[in-house]
This record gives C-alpha cells, sequence and structure tokens, in this order.
C-alpha cells in the first residue's frame, strides 16, 4: 500500500509544487487548508462597494488550494483554527506588545498550530507523514537549511520538537524558488505566478498602526534623542517601533538618518538616536529565554540570527543553570527583545529562543526593555 502523506494546502506556489513532488515520489497524496483566521474581523472592505479586495484573502486562497488539488487529482479538506489561533498565536502577539516588544508570531504558528493542531488533525485522516511548503530539510533527524539560502526557513521553525518533525516531509527543501516557479509552470498551475505572501496574516495589507487600534489603545508620547535627552518629535504609541527603525516613523523632526533605539515603557518614551553608525544600536551580548534545542549538540561556538534572512553571526554561548543560555558577539546592530535568536552550526539549525535582555560590555542597556 502507497504511504499516506496529508499536506498543508495554502493556496501558494510551494505547496503546490511539494504537492507535485509527493506524488511524484508515489505516495498518496491529501491535501489539508487550514483555516487560521476569521478575514472578516475589522475588514474595511466587506460592505463597501469601492474596495474589491479582502486584506486577509483567506477565501480566495482556499480556492487557489482546490484549483491545485483538482487539477493534481487529489482531495482536499478544509478545517479551522481560528479560536486556537487567537488563544496561541494572536494572544500571544498582543501580550508582547503590550510588554514593548517585537514579537514573531510565525513561529508560534509552527509551533501550536502547523506542527501540532495539524497533525492532529492529519492523524484523523490517516496519516503517515505530513508535509508543508516550506524551504527546510530533514536529514537523520536533524533540520537543515533549505538549499536556497535567500529562502530558508528554519528560523521559523526553530521552536518546533523533535517530536513534531518526526514525521514531516519538506519536498521543496533540495530547490530554489525560481525552480519551484519552472515545475508550477510547467504543470500550468493557477499558483504559478502568484505573489508571496508577506507579512501576518491577520493584518494582511492594512495599515498596521490602523489594525493594532482595534485591540490595543495607542498611547502617544515623546521621542527624546538619546545622546541630549531632549524632545525631537512625538510618536503615536511605543507598539508600533522596533529597534533599529528608520523608514515610516512619523515623529516629526528631523527625521533623517534617525534610528530608533529604545523604549522606556513606564515613562511613555521613545528613544532615537542618528546616523546608521550610532552606538545605541549596537551590543555584545544577549540572554536568550525559552530555549528549544533541536539538537543534542551543545556547542560552545555556532552562529545565530537574531532576526530572519539575517546573515550568520559568530557567536559564543555560555548554558546558565535556568535554561537560559548567554550569547555573546561583537558590535550587532538591533538586537531586540522580543525577537528569535536561532542557533546554527554549519547547515544544521541547533534550536532557538526569544531574546530577554540585550547587553553591552555585561551590563543591561538601560534604553532597551
Amino acid at each position: 500500500m502507497k504511504k499516506k502523506v496529508v499536506i498543508g494546502m495554502s493556496g501558494g506556489v510551494d505547496s503546490s509544487v511539494a504537492a507535485i513532488l509527493l506524488k511524484q515520489q508515489g505516495y498518496e497524496v491529501i491535501g489539508l487548508f487550514m483555516r487560521n483566521w476569521d478575514s472578516s474581523i475589522n475588514n474595511d472592505y466587506l460592505g463597501n462597494p469601492n474596495l474589491d479586495k479582502p486584506i486577509c484573502p483567506q477565501e480566495s486562497d482556499y480556492n487557489d488550494a482546490l484549483a491545485v488539488c483538482k487539477k493534481l487529482d487529489i482531495p482536499l479538506y478544509r478545517v479551522d483554527f481560528i479560536k486556537e489561533y487567537w488563544d496561541f498565536v494572536f494572544t500571544y502577539f498582543l501580550d508582547e506588545l503590550k510588554k514593548g516588544r517585537t514579537p514573531n508570531p510565525d513561529i508560534m504558528c509552527n509551533k501550536y498550530i502547523k506542527f501540532d493542531l495539524f497533525i492532529k488533525e492529519a492523524l484523523k485522516l490517516g496519516a503517515d507523514f505530513i508535509a508543508t511548503g516550506h524551504y527546510a530539510r530533514i536529514q537523520d533527524g536533524k533540520l537543515l537549511r533549505a538549499v536556497d539560502d535567500n529562502k530558508d526557513q528554519t528560523y521559523f521553525l526553530s521552536q518546533l520538537t523533535k517530536e513534531q518533525l518526526k514525521n514531516v516531509l519538506f519536498p521543496i527543501g533540495n530547490l530554489l524558488k525560481s525552480e519551484v516557479r519552472e515545475i508550477a509552470l510547467k504543470y500550468d498551475l493557477i499558483t504559478a505566478t502568484k505573489k508571496d505572501s508577506t507579512g501576518i496574516c491577520f493584518i494582511g495589507e492594512r495599515n498596521f498602526k490602523e489594525f493594532l487600534k482595534n485591540y490595543l489603545p495607542s498611547k502617544p508620547g515623546d521621542v527624546l534623542d538619546i545622546e541630549t535627552l531632549e524632545k525631537v518629535g512625538e510618536h503615536s504609541g511605543l507598539m508600533y517601533y522596533t529597534i533599529g527603525q528608520r523608514k515610516g516613523l512619523n515623529i516629526g523632526g528631523n527625521q533623517d538618518k534617525m534610528f530608533v533605539v529604545g523604549k522606556n515603557l513606564e515613562k511613555n518614551v521613545l528613544y532615537v538616536a542618528f546616523g546608521e553608525n550610532n552606538e545605541y544600536l549596537k551590543s555584545d551580548s544577549c540572554i536568550v529565554e525559552s530555549m528549544n534545542f533541536l539538537s543534542d549538540l551543545r556547542p560552545e561556538q555556532a552562529t545565530a540570527k537574531f532576526r530572519y534572512r539575517q546573515k550568520d553571526i559568530p557567536v559564543k554561548i555560555k548554558y546558565l543553570e535556568n535554561g537560559e543560555i548567554l550569547v555573546s558577539y561583537h558590535d550587532v546592530k538591533a538586537v531586540t527583545p522580543g525577537q528569535a535568536c536561532v542557533l546554527y552550526q554549519g547547515e544544521e539549525c541547533l534550536g532557538g529562543g526569544i531574546i530577554k535582555e540585550v547587553l553591552k560590555n555585561n551590563e543591561k542597556l538601560w534604553y532597551l526593555l
């Protein structure tokens, strides 16, 4: 009997081609579409005759997934995880913003939805394996980077467990994005030239600030030059800004080469500095909490990414008694509390955690939360 694979069909080109490859490899393939967000919530397009495109176009994505599955002659099921997504991902997102930190909801979505609830649903359908269109590889139980370094998504998979990855297939992990597009064009799929989704689904193409106003009250405050502590403008709410941000500040004053370098939640103050090479953007170590290891390796030296698509940073690692780690590096810019620190040794993703504190010369930076 053929082994059965349940693949997460997103309505994009990556999962479409992953399904093709699985069929070519002789699996019995079943598609499963996840609905994780109610696109009618705070949707400016609904009921407005002058606007014809939804902000979070899940119905359009579902229709594309359905068209692909029909063309490939595989069944497609649909499951709603709206409540669970709200409880485990969106609530986390809001809570982190309230703390003034910069969360990464995609990492939590993978941990709690795509590789937990999805797996349980796939098992109900008799799955021997599950598959997704992620750019990553699994070899001998290790999570490895994708061949296409520009599309590698191991950063977002760093909070998964070995058990979650036990029977997972990443069919496109050995391909370049251009090769994925070529395969989709060859099969004349509706998703072949479809634009990649960017950002967070529940925000979509909506203005970030306008969306958040529905859930968190805006609290304007002063913007201070961190060098002089003089007021140089006003911010519209600390949650709208992230460390290292330069574009889209809209805080008044002279914004030429102005960078966000810190926040004071208690005083509701945003700190900025001028110049790309200002010392306030730089740090030399950080404490990482909620560590999740995908490997048995505990090296004292490795490389790390503190944000997606960042070049690998050589680091030294000290393992603390409370399960946290101290990661040391040389003059890295905009290391940000709330973001993920993901460790690598060569091609292998060792795991990751959440940046708790940022330090310089063994002292916590006073202008960072």
